[in-house]
């Protein structure tokens, strides 16, 4: 394995580099395609509009390009030889061509590259994105390296060139120039794509979050109505910036002159609220986009949530809005809200403006926006900016993601997703993001009603919430199992430091809670240490006889304020405690505020010595004032209302603080694998036999191309032939029943252990036949698969199962029965990076037997997690996997590796 060449992601559209969304510089969008046959016409007046000086320096030449060579770019049907994208948009009422990019494939996997960029939008970044588009396209199809050949004084194509993050080779040949460079994704030209779409998507999103004025069409006078409320709300709540009703019915709405249509407001305005009737919506659109609206917040519903018809009209409805270069927020949901001061804009009907603050949340349930919002108030929770997405038509998750991670203002992500629209893209979006700012997740639908039948094991113990949790685990975000978890996590990361340990102080009043929030802690991975004689020793000098001073420290009923104060001075300064908890409960009708003050007093001081960046979290069960925060000078201190939410919280933040901690895995690079020759030997099996199981040599095949660890052996199909190949591997041996149709060999007898001769080989091959041709399933045979016996080692199992949403898991346990006996396997989203394939050998509950166990060896740690890292590349550039078991295999002891028992490899249509 080569770690200094890592196997980098490719940008973050590579699920669809041909179709779909571009976002430009100025944050308005275009729409990207293959080239088809009908669009000659187009492509010809195409470069017709372009400048006399853009067709010199693009064809060298100021004739207009050969007709000829309009119709060989309009061909998609060989993309080995050509491919041709086009990016479209709408221009004064036409859908036109604005830019146009080819590749011409030559000899020795090389082609030549050629763009032009209608002149209006030159400068906005096309052609980067054309580029890193047509070089995936290029991979994808084989190719390996680009030319091209451009004027000297063509100084914007050689700088698109130049920053694309590929190393450029330029020669120079009197007023031209030639350009090599090699197509083929690195860690430079990966993070320059991605800078690229952070910056543009932030910018796109800036006329929703910060619009200079907005224009709320549908308004009206019934205060019943939606857009009446929204135009309430934003008035009410000072929004700083014009607000235009529009009403084509109506000259006045709330004393507010109103326009009779977007089109005849006095200038152009960045958001639109929309919140007409349904069959009004496509007209509105058209009109905002007459008048240069850059944002659309579509309130109305009837799209896709209705499906049928209603997904149709929503595919209607985004076509437009991208084809204008606009931004859309929905349809279906509920609104945006900032709480910026230079903002202020509650662009929705919710009638709560939560406090401003540092948070930001998205929720996909619009009916559940204004519950939380309320929520967010009653926790004083605050927040920078709220939007209620809807059906994601257009601005999704992942687009959001990116705006709030450049947002200066937000410190601190919530989502509640129904949804993943992009799995892959959201895992490195978020991976990146969590970095810097906590990222805390409610995903609905976590059960199912029943498994789906499957024909291995780890396609069995998949489920949709097991992509959902290794997503989480592998990215950094923080699950929270409810929405109010959510808010008690987002109370704390919002407020307060990072622990850097998992010890905890707990200071109480009443053993009871004191025990249940150590008991907690411990649940939740935390440590309750006792404290040193040193900080015992200054306890005991106020704290009555009675007290327990060693941790939890239990100051007693009648603990007045001044005990809170000087304890938490005392612990909190401890170096022995990472965090501390404060619990308090009204035992003796002590008034909570003089308590309430005497916490912070001790906390306050204590920031100024050594507690100044441990976490602080208080339990104050009392009726009034439980939950919300507790002001210490220019610090908030989450409170809770029973002491289990506050070690929830801590063990969760220490978790993220140690995964934040850690660098960034890598993708190592393999210099001795083949998988271009498993993927033909896949292909092959697929035209032969259509989708199923793998003969077991074409398993053994797929598996020395990635130069996995398979014992010797060899499939014979006679008696005769299984003792030749047992003389060949040595005894004693095994066999095992090899068959593309029938998956469980044990529970038709189809395995023979420790067979010492080759009486016993031929008598174990005899019988095995017989129990098939009893069955009726002898023709479902290939033979018998004869390996040496591996006696020693602990049995593991490693597998991979496509999701039809998050594409191939990975999974890993121990092997053997223990797979349906113990369940004890962990799942990750592919592909595996270094630091994922160590977290997953050392989640299961059985990693102790790895490391080692009353007497039995270790195992060779490095070798199990080279052979997850071989499996998941193998799964990633072979597509037609739908699923693989290895099980058992077994795990060596340290510097013997581990060897591979038993295989199965399912295939399927691409």
């Amino acid at each position: 394995m080569n770690k200094t060449h890592a196997h980098y992601l490719p940008p973050l559209y590579q699920d669809s580099p041909e179709h779909g969304r571009l976002i430009l510089r100025d944050g308005s969008t275009a729409t990207i395609r293959f080239i088809q046959p009908q669009d000659q016409d187009a492509t010809q007046k195409f470069f017709e509009r372009l400048s006399p000086e853009s067709r010199w320096l693009r064809f060298f030449s100021l004739a207009k390009p050969d007709p000829k060579l309009i119709l060989s770019m309009c061909n998609p049907t060989d993309p080995a030889a050509q491919t041709t994208l086009v990016v479209t948009r709408v221009v004064g009422g036409e859908l036109q061509i604005i830019a146009v990019a080819t590749y011409w494939g030559q000899k020795d996997k090389t082609a030549e590259v050629g763009l032009a960029v209608d002149d209006l939008f030159q400068g906005k970044g096309i052609g980067t994105l054309l580029l890193e588009r047509l070089a995936l396209l290029a991979v994808r199809n084989g190719f390996l390296q680009f030319t091209a050949t451009t004027h000297a004084s063509n100084h914007p194509m050689l700088e698109v060139f130049r920053r694309s993050g590929f190393p450029i080779q330029e020669e120079r040949e009197g007023s031209y120039v030639l350009l090599k460079f090699s197509v083929q994704p690195t860690e430079s030209s990966v993070e320059r794509s991605e800078t690229v779409d952070r910056i543009f998507t932030t910018a796109s999103l800036l006329p929703v979050f910060q619009p200079k004025s907005i224009a709320v069409v549908g308004a009206s006078r019934d205060p019943s109505s939606i857009g009446y409320r929204i135009l309430e709300e934003l008035i009410r709540n000072r929004y700083q910036g014009p607000v235009y009703p529009v009403n084509p019915k109506a000259r006045v709405i709330g004393s507010i002159h109103a326009y009779p249509s977007v089109k005849s407001l006095p200038e152009p305005v960045d958001l639109a609220v929309i919140t007409v009737p349904l069959p009004a919506v496509m007209s509105v659109v058209d009109d905002c986009a007459a008048n240069g609206v850059r944002a659309l917040i579509v309130i109305t519903a009837g799209f896709a949530e209705l499906g049928g018809s209603g997904s149709e009209l929503q595919k209607q409805l985004l076509d437009k809005v991208r084809g204008y270069g606009m931004r859309m927020v929905g349809p279906n949901c509920m609104g945006v809200l900032n709480t910026d001061p230079n903002v202020q804009m509650n662009a929705s009907f919710s009638p709560i403006f939560p406090p401003a603050g540092t948070v930001a949340m998205s929720s996909q349930s619009g009916a559940l926006g204004i519950t939380i919002l309320d929520f967010a108030r009653q926790r004083d929770l605050g927040l920078s900016t709220f939007i209620s997405v809807g059906n994601k038509a257009d601005v999704s998750g992942n687009d959001l993601l990116q705006y709030w991670e450049e947002d200066p203002k937000t410190d601190v992500v919530l989502l509640y997703l129904e949804s993943f629209g992009n799995p892959r893209r959201f895992a490195r979006l978020a991976r990146r993001v969590s970095r810097s700012k906590p990222i805390i997740a409610v995903k609905s639908g976590r059960t199912l009603a029943g498994k789906r039948a499957a024909g291995s094991h780890t396609a069995a113990m998949a489920a949709s919430d097991i992509a959902v949790e290794a997503l989480f685990n592998q990215t950094g975000v923080i699950r929270a199992q409810s929405l109010e978890e959510m808010f008690d996590l987002a109370a704390m990361l919002g407020n307060q430091p990072l622990p850097k340990g998992r010890r905890v102080g707990v200071i109480t009043n009443a053993g009871g809670p004191g025990i249940l929030c150590t008991d907690s802690c411990e649940a939740n991975g935390l440590t309750v240490p006792e404290l040193s004689k040193r900080t015992q020793v200054s306890l005991r000098k106020f704290l009555p006889a009675a007290a327990s001073v060693s941790n939890p420290v239990d100051m007693i009923a009648s603990a007045p304020p001044e005990h809170y104060r000087k304890t938490i001075e005392c612990v909190l300064n401890a170096d022995e405690v990472d965090a501390l908890i404060v619990i308090y409960i009204p035992v003796m009708n002590t008034e909570l505020g003089p308590v309430r003050s005497a916490i912070a007093e001790g906390i306050a001081a204590t920031r100024k010595k050594n507690g100044a960046n441990k976490p602080v979290l208080a339990c104050l069960m009392s009726d009034k004032e439980g939950s919300g925060t507790l002001q210490v000078e220019n610090e908030k201190i989450p409170a809770y209302r029973f002491p289990e939410a506050p070690a929830m919280v801590l063990g969760k933040a220490a978790g993220y603080a140690e995964w934040r901690k850690e660098p960034p895995g890598i993708i190592p690079d393999f210099e001795d694998i083949d998988p271009k020759t498993a993927r033909k030997i896949c292909e092959t099996a697929l035209k032969e036999r259509g989708p199923g199981w793998l003969t077991a040599q074409e398993c053994r095949d797929v598996l020395k191309t990635m130069f996995l660890p398979l014992p010797q052996g060899d499939v014979a199909k006679t008696a005769e032939q299984a003792a030749e190949a047992a003389a060949k591997v040595g005894y004693p041996v095994a066999l095992k029943l090899a068959s593309h149709e029938l998956i469980h060999k044990t529970e038709i007898g189809g395995v023979r252990l420790n067979l010492k001769n080759a009486e016993e080989v031929r008598e174990a091959f005899n019988e095995i036949r017989k129990r098939l041709e009893v069955s009726g399933k002898v023709q479902a045979v290939e033979g018998v698969i004869v390996q040496p016996m591996i006696s020693d080692g602990i049995e593991l199992m490693v597998g991979a199962t496509e999701d039809p949403s998050f594409g191939p898991l990975i999974a890993f346990g121990l092997g053997g029965i223990h797979v349906e006996v113990l369940g004890d396997v962990c799942f990750r989203v592919n592909p595996l990076t270094d630091k994922d394939a160590a977290r997953m050998v050392r989640q299961i509950r059985g990693f102790k037997l790895l490391q080692g166990y009353r007497g039995h060896p270790a195992a060779d740690l490095e070798a199990i997690e080279n052979l997850l890292l071989r499996i998941s590349r193998l799964v990633d550039d072979v597509p037609e996997i739908t699923e693989l078991d290895l099980n058992p295999v077994f795990a060596l002891p340290p510097g013997q590796g581990c060897m591979i028992a038993d295989t199965r490899i399912k295939v399927g249509w691409v």
